[in-house]
């Protein structure tokens, strides 16, 4: 694609979607139309199997990107609200085009700020070629060093006027900034509410990977690790650290 070309908008069907041609998701939609979308779908249809979904309950995204899996779930219509959250500005720029252009902004609360465990500003480094790698971890010696603002979950939820029993699901994918993140929204993990994540050890490391096995088992006692193509059961406290990085979904046992 040309370098000049910032941005294209594609006609994905039941939606619209405006992306950079040159970053790694925009370019996957390019191509088949959508991103991990299935994702989504697979998630939604566990969660009905469970009965683990209510449609008055509110979906806590940690890591908006450019609205991709913000519009799929809205589109789902299983959740009544979304509030979405995403520190690049980039991305950000992007999310609020897309959601406005599919006119859900009655559904959607956009902040824009990295989820952590203080209120403040944060070193967050801009990956040039996957925006969707973006975070508050040095990845590349051509990543751009910005400063974002950062605050914690309990306090984005309290501006956002959103009490902490509605929400239904935590979708999290914040590039290794999940331990952090969890600590400021520790009366949802008592409440057992649905958390779905990236789990990535690769950042983590083996001693702080191990550590946040532990805590999350402090709250929550089973999970469906995303290892292939189809779930695994387990107990929270048998999540692997050897691997790279995958999808996990804890839940209320029972």
């Amino acid at each position: 694609m040309d370098p000049r070309v910032l941005t294209m908008t594609v006609d994905c069907g039941d939606h619209v979607m405006t992306f950079s041609p040159n970053d790694y998701i925009g370019r996957k939609i390019f191509r088949k139309g959508h991103f991990e979308r299935h994702h989504v779908s697979r998630l939604l249809t566990i969660l009905r199997e469970r009965q683990l979904l209510r449609s008055d309950a509110t979906l806590l995204e940690l890591g908006g990107n450019i609205g991709t899996q913000t519009i799929y779930f809205s589109l789902s219509g299983s959740f009544s609200h979304i509030i979405s959250v995403e520190p690049d500005p980039r991305n950000f720029r992007l999310l609020r085009s897309n959601i406005a252009q599919n006119h859900l902004e009655d559904r959607v609360t956009l902040v824009n700020c990295a989820a952590g465990d203080r209120d403040g500003e944060l070193d967050f480094f801009q990956h040039r070629n996957n925006h969707g790698k973006s975070s508050a971890s040095r990845q590349s010696h051509t990543d751009v060093k910005i400063v974002v603002p950062v605050r914690r979950v309990d306090k984005i939820l309290e501006d956002a006027a959103i009490a902490s029993d509605q929400i239904g699901l935590i979708w999290m994918d914040i590039e290794g900034y999940e331990p952090v993140a969890c600590r400021s929204m520790e009366m949802l993990l008592q409440r057992q509410v649905p958390l779905y994540l990236e789990f990535s050890p690769a950042f983590y490391g083996d001693k702080q990977a191990a550590a946040f096995v532990q805590y999350l088992s402090g709250f929550y006692e089973d999970c469906l690790v995303f290892l292939g193509d189809e779930p695994t059961p387990m107990k929270v406290r048998e999540i692997p650290v050897d691997r790279i990085q995958f999808d996990i979904l804890l839940f209320a046992s029972g």
